[in-house]
């Protein structure tokens, strides 16, 4: 692992024929121009139709092992050590055009089979398909199909820098669809309570959020598929930039959970800090120098939101304490053990039972609608959100975990506190689990 090559782009030294040259400008001037693309707000039976018949084709999981695979050469025949790869400016590593091309030709096939699966789920949710924000994001996806399906077939190193600057753009569009499906959840609820849509026959009690499975598992699909499609892209994007030691990619395969866990600490405390005045100390125990391989932005992620919570609870339960209890995060490893274990112990009062399923609900939240309605986000994960926003956290935390296959759970005592139990499959063997 040591040796192993961190990939950009590399340009060709050969001469290309002019046809290809044409080709390639012609490419480039398309994924330039993304911007003007036609916006498919309301969908033609003509796009209807290749949607459909890319729902019918198969999609392909992958998981860590497999990115770090790819990443190194390895399912070309062969791996690149240090020695062998291309080397750049000032000596930086640089790996084959072979890794590229195939990685392109990959996403290429594979983004618009996964985006169509979300786009006719966007359009079959019951109630929360009428929701402006869902409409917005259902629009999104589409002109993000019909871009990545009218792109011409990858046959050279020149097509596929232009393919990377239009994934480049892509991805960049999507930043803000987490946001945006939140939003809609909200206006689901602002739909309710302002009596707008009504609950089941005979209800007197509107609808029960929590309990409404069609939408929850639509969000669970829909938020899962999200994660897998950031991951691919992000991972090709990564390998096209400056080289980073100890890096495949988006994958640190050093990646140290205190190192992250102090990272994530730091910033809600600062927006803690930002919220109350004060914050909780964040103790740190166990193993403070185990390293595996991960990607750490999303490991930082659901460690943010959990020590956000953990925060949040101490600060609001004690408000009348001069000293505010730690809150301690406890990494646990052994050499036979399958799972990095990470335990978050707060005392912020606990949940009651009868709530503890909530938590795990997209339409439900704790926090002030005012709050909500006010909160503007561009980007995933921003530490500038507000201490509780939509109440999407948990239940995206937990997907994240998943999807890399490990688990969350959370464990209440209420009148005392809560733990929070973070499950890291350590070798990263487990495929990605694709919703259809």
């Amino acid at each position: 692992m040591k040796n192993t090559p961190i990939i950009r782009f590399v340009t060709l030294s050969k001469k290309h024929t002019a046809s290809t040259t044409r080709r390639y400008q012609s490419t480039l001037q398309a994924a330039a121009t993304s911007s003007e693309a036609p916006c498919y707000d309301v969908i033609s039976p003509a796009v209807t139709s290749r949607i459909e018949e890319y729902t019918q084709r198969e999609q392909t999981s992958a998981s860590l092992q497999t990115l770090m695979k790819t990443g190194r050469g390895e399912y070309l025949g062969k791996a690149y050590p240090q020695s062998q790869a291309f080397m750049g400016r000032m000596g930086q590593r640089l790996a084959t055009q072979r890794i590229l091309l195939q990685d392109a030709a990959f996403l290429r096939e594979e983004i618009p089979i996964r985006l169509a699966h979300r786009i006719l789920d966007l359009d079959r949710v019951p109630m929360m398909r009428d929701m402006p924000s869902v409409i917005a994001v259902k629009n999104v996806y589409a002109n993000s199909f019909m871009e990545m399906t009218n792109f011409p077939k990858i046959q050279s190193i020149y097509e596929e820098e232009a393919f990377a600057a239009m994934l480049e753009s892509l991805y960049s569009k999507h930043a803000n669809v987490l946001v945006q499906m939140a939003r809609g959840a909200y206006e689901l609820r602002d739909a309710v309570r302002q009596g707008h849509i009504q609950g089941s026959e005979g209800s007197d009690h509107g609808l029960e959020f929590e309990h409404m499975d069609q939408c929850h598992k639509f969000l669970d699909r829909f938020y899962l598929s999200r994660i897998g499609i950031r991951v691919l892209v992000g991972q090709y994007l990564a390998l096209r930039s400056e080289p980073v030691d100890g890096f495949v990619g988006m994958i640190n395969i050093h990646t140290s959970p205190s190192d992250v866990v102090r990272q994530a600490a730091n910033d809600a405390v600062l927006m803690c800090n930002r919220s109350y005045g004060r914050a909780p100390h964040v103790e740190i125990i166990g193993r403070l120098d185990l390293t595996f391989p991960y990607i750490p932005a999303y490991l930082r992620y659901v460690l943010l939101e959990l020590l956000k919570n953990a925060l949040r609870a101490t600060a609001e339960t004690h408000a009348d304490v001069h000293t505010l209890p730690t809150v301690t995060v406890i990494i646990a490893d052994g050499t036979e053990n399958e799972d990095v274990v990470i335990k978050i112990s707060d005392e912020g009062g606990g949940i009651a039972r009868s709530q503890i399923d909530k938590i795990w609900s997209y339409l439900f939240t704790t926090a002030d609608p005012k709050i909500q309605e006010a909160f503007i986000g561009e980007k995933d994960h921003s530490n500038q959100s507000p201490i509780a926003g939509f109440g999407y956290g948990l239940p995206i935390s937990r997907s994240y975990c998943r999807y890399f296959g490990g688990d969350l759970h959370v464990v209440s005592m209420e009148g005392y506190g809560t733990d929070a139990f973070l499950y890291l499959k350590r070798l990263g063997d487990i495929v990605e689990p694709i919703p259809v």
